[in-house]
């Protein structure tokens, strides 16, 4: 199994619209061959001072896979390049984390 955790930060204020765009796309994910995990995180409230805000602009994904294997074939699909198409000028960086457990 591998994770991937992907910290995506949004340009100013595009947050909602990007988020937006990443669920009408989790069907398609869930769908695929391997996902055991695929959701959007953002900071939860009621922590100050114990952790790291992400901000405004930025969320995270968390996903499972069974195999390096679908996980290639996910960053391969033809929705995961619509998707790609449909976001790029909403998003300000995207940083990807790709951990296998111990």
């Amino acid at each position: 199994m591998l994770h991937l955790i992907a910290v995506i930060t949004a340009r100013s204020g595009q947050r909602a619209a990007l988020l937006a765009a990443f669920a009408a796309n989790v069907p398609n994910v869930h769908a695929e061959p391997g996902c055991i995990e695929y959701a959007a995180t953002v900071d939860a409230d009621g922590f100050p001072g114990v952790q790291a805000p992400l901000g405004p602009d930025t969320f995270i994904v968390v996903e499972k896979w069974a195999s390096p294997d679908a996980l290639r074939a996910h960053m391969a699909a033809p929705h995961m390049a619509t998707y790609g198409e449909q976001t790029k000028d909403l998003i300000a960086q995207r940083l990807l984390h790709i951990l296998s457990p111990v």
